[in-house]
């Protein structure tokens, strides 16, 4: 690494945070070793992307770079980088990070790229909504009104829309809303689950079949394509499609055209397109998971969804909603709307975000008690108790099941038993989960 390079403050809160106001303080990157030395970078908004490839914001021109290395995001909690999974791994400071806080002065090596960040003195403003509300979504926290934001430019045209964020943030709320509120309105909103279906029938699930297509298909099926025409089509947890699928759904999404399973014939389709997902598709990108180009056609805008945990000013109203949408007694009720409980919910790191929040009040409105909000949720079963009289090799055979058959049923449950989007959290094949299911009898 260049000499010269001594470390400086360490970032507090405030000096990323994003303000009532909607600004976040200003950074610079600078190439300072490398066959890109000299290049210079400065943020306009709260993030940046770094990569070999021209779809990133920071573009270094070294074969030691992957396509999408690593990003940088300025939030509530300071700047933080985050690898991608690149191919040569994301070093900062002299130490090989996933996710890491910068410091100011902090030096990033990518490959043999070395790159400095300095934080500025000026503020860059956020384009953040004067609305609290965007269809059925609901927040005042800047996170979630810049959200809102970009959710209504959306709804102003056609363009395809990549919606990304972790479980339980609103994915589907968030198409629903901007199909409502597009000039499709009035059209119909086509939903496919691209994880729950099987990769023989989610061809025909997309782009329909001719009778005789192939064994089962006993009469001529029209596709979500052509049953989405005039309207929208919502292709959820667009991840795990099948890589032998990408190609077909990139021509759709080029051409406009689909060809049912069994036919020669291509048919024209008048569609808007929206993608969900819960993985950050550029990191399978990089380790050849979903093509590039399908990539690069689904996000022609990107927005992501907040986390919970980046919005707790917005969990007591988000209570509220619940509350009043479960019809509880008034004396029920009120007791899940004391300050002491509202605190607790605030406090609550929720990794199943907006959903895991509603299961756990109606929890508690059924149950009439306040339980503890405990990560993650469902797993609160009694611990593992050894017997010190039987063979060590039996008792640790004995405690990896129990703690494979609570982890699993704990997983199970975040994810509303989709085993698909739990093995993608997990970072488990879905063949293998199934078959960890079945060892320990439990059911999707």
């Amino acid at each position: 690494m260049p000499e010269g390079a001594a470390p400086s403050t360490t970032l507090t809160q405030a000096d990323g945070q994003a303000s009532t106001r909607g600004t976040v303080r200003r950074f610079r990157l600078t190439v300072v070793e490398g066959p890109a030395r000299g290049l210079g970078w400065q943020s306009t908004g709260d993030r940046c992307s770094v990569g070999s490839h021209h779809r990133n914001d920071l573009i270094v021109d070294d074969p030691t770079v992957s396509r999408f290395h690593c990003e940088i995001v300025v939030d509530e909690g300071g700047v933080r980088v985050r690898d991608l999974k690149s191919r040569n791994g994301t070093v900062l400071d002299g130490v090989a990070v996933l996710e890491a806080f910068l410091r100011v002065g902090s030096l990033l090596r990518l490959g043999k790229t070395v790159i400095r960040f300095e934080l500025a003195a000026e503020t860059n403003r956020l384009s953040v909504s004067e609305e609290t509300r965007f269809g059925s979504l609901a927040g005042v926290s800047p996170a979630m009104r810049a959200t809102f934001a970009m959710l209504a430019r959306a709804a102003e045209s056609d363009v395809t829309v990549l919606l990304e964020g972790e479980t339980g943030t609103g994915k589907s709320q968030a198409a629903h809303s901007i199909h409502k509120k597009s000039a499709r309105s009035e059209g119909p909103f086509v939903i496919v689950d691209c994880g729950a279906i099987h990769g023989n029938l989610l061809e025909s699930e997309l782009f329909g079949h001719e009778k005789g297509a192939f064994t089962g298909a006993m009469e001529r099926r029209v596709g979500a394509f052509e049953e989405a025409s005039g309207g929208t089509l919502f292709l959820d947890e667009v991840g795990e499609l099948p890589v032998d699928l990408q190609p077909k759904l990139l021509r759709a999404l080029e051409a406009r055209e689909v060809r049912r399973v069994g036919s020669n014939a291509y048919r024209p389709v008048d569609v808007r397109v929206i993608a969900a997902t819960n993985r950050d598709l550029r990191t399978d990108v990089n380790v050849g998971r979903f093509r590039a180009d399908l990539y690069f056609r689904l996000a022609v805008v990107t927005i992501g969804m907040p986390p919970l945990r980046r919005r707790p000013e917005d969990i007591p109203a988000l209570a509220e909603e619940i509350i009043a949408s479960l019809r509880a007694p008034e004396g029920a009720a009120e007791q899940l709307r004391t300050p002491e409980f509202m605190a607790q919910l605030r406090n609550g790191a929720w990794p199943g975000n907006v959903r895991e929040l509603r299961n756990y009040v109606e929890r508690c409105l059924i149950l009439r008690t306040i339980e503890p909000a405990i990560e993650p949720s469902g797993a609160t079963e009694e611990g593992f108790v050894v017997d010190p009289t039987a063979p060590y090799a039996s008792e640790r055979e004995r405690a990896m099941a129990d703690f494979e058959r609570r982890y699993f049923t704990a997983l199970l449950r975040l994810h509303d038993g989709k085993v698909a989007r739990a093995a993608g959290a997990a970072g488990m094949d879905r063949t293998y989960l199934y078959r960890l299911l079945r060892r320990h009898g439990i059911e999707p």
